[in-house]
């Protein structure tokens, strides 16, 4: 028999077409030799469905964004009488056992823990992190918080909470403002670059914070670093369950673009990522210890990339940790372990096979 790999993606984050993008790259590569694959998309509006196997329409042409279709009649995740764990339709009819989930989620609702909380109560084995290391890598201001206890250097920030903003806006910009600027204001519990600003004086502080709310109520602000490098790491388990360190990566942004955001990543090419990153044998070495060391702060498990400022100095600040980084063609994850000799399929293979020997539950 083969083993059944539901790949679940889209989800109501705004991160949805990304989701999507990443999930057609997965399909792609699992081999239908050795699993069996349903796909399971989840709509903007938080409706599960089983979706196409063609990866073909999950790719961004044209500015054109792919989405979970609409059409579909829902289904559930659930056990049955016999404790295996399947997935339903709305007539009762049961469309497939399930032997282990692979969510390309990005975003809240899908990558930071609450998914996993439901695959954890049916007793589901699933790719990535768990519950936990992935609810604080999610959030911006606690995996920082995690990364300073842990020893390891993280730059000034301050977290905004809804409540500072809306009973307490006059004390928050100016221990806001304390931090100098320029400062990036993000929505601490977003990806893709969304909802991110470089603010450079206090005339548009406020307007940036608005914008960055539009995604999270509650924001991370942090100091702005001239002249750095940004250099990415990945961590993948190995077959022996210990997590290792791929080469490094850089992001040069070009044009227009003050630093790597949403169209700079997936629309306009407007960004050189440059595989291995041009760094002496002691940094690269440092940052991949670095790495591993962030991933066993937040207890991560699987896979995660960890993204770093090189200064110049050659100095060292850990930014933050994608438990779920993206999976599509162009992502840094894959591109890193492509050229350390790990091919994207055999990243996902190594993915289901290491959510299968753990399983579900306490670990």
């Amino acid at each position: 028999m083969k083993t059944r790999v539901a790949v679940i993606f889209g989800g109501r984050s705004s991160e949805h077409a990304i989701s999507c993008v990443s999930a057609g790259a997965v399909l792609r590569a699992l081999d239908r030799d050795v699993y069996d694959v349903i796909p399971v998309g989840i709509t903007e509006a938080g409706h599960w469905v089983v979706e196409d196997d063609d990866p073909e329409r999950m790719v961004i042409r044209d500015g054109y964004l792919p989405h979970v279709r609409t059409d579909r009649d829902p289904v559930t995740l659930g056990r049955d009488a016999e404790g295996r764990v399947v997935l339903t339709s709305i007539t009762g009819s049961t469309l497939g056992v399930i032997d282990v989930a692979f969510p390309v989620l990005h975003g809240p609702w899908g990558e930071d823990g609450t998914i996993q909380g439901l695959f954890e109560t049916v007793g589901l084995p699933y790719v990535g992190s768990g519950v936990f290391a992935s609810a604080a890598g999610m959030d911006k201001g606690h995996m920082k918080a995690m990364f300073r206890i842990a020893g390891l250097p993280v730059g000034p920030y301050e977290v905004v909470s809804n409540r500072d903003w809306i009973t307490n806006r006059e004390a928050t910009l100016v221990r806001v403002a304390e931090l100098g600027f320029p400062l990036f204001v993000k929505p601490a519990r977003a990806g893709s670059s969304l909802g991110i600003s470089k603010v450079r004086d206090e005339a548009t502080l406020v307007a940036c914070i608005e914008q960055a709310r539009l995604h999270d109520p509650r924001l991370v602000i942090e100091a702005g670093f001239e002249g750095v490098r940004e250099v990415e790491c990945g961590v993948l388990i190995d077959a022996d369950g210990i997590p290792r360190a791929s080469v490094c990566a850089e992001i040069i942004v070009k044009g227009n673009h003050e630093f790597y955001d949403f169209d700079a990543k997936y629309l306009d090419d407007s960004a050189d990522l440059v595989v291995p990153a041009q760094l002496d044998a002691g940094t690269t070495a440092q940052l991949q210890r670095l790495a591993i060391l962030a991933f066993d702060a937040v207890a991560g498990e699987g896979l995660a990339r960890v993204d770093f400022f090189v200064c110049a100095d050659g100095s060292i600040i850990i930014n933050e940790l994608n438990t779920m980084p993206g999976f599509t063609p162009i992502s840094m994850f894959p591109r890193m372990w492509a050229h350390g000799g790990v091919t994207y399929p055999e990243v996902v293979q190594r993915l289901v096979s290491d959510a299968l020997v753990r399983g579900a539950g306490l670990r």
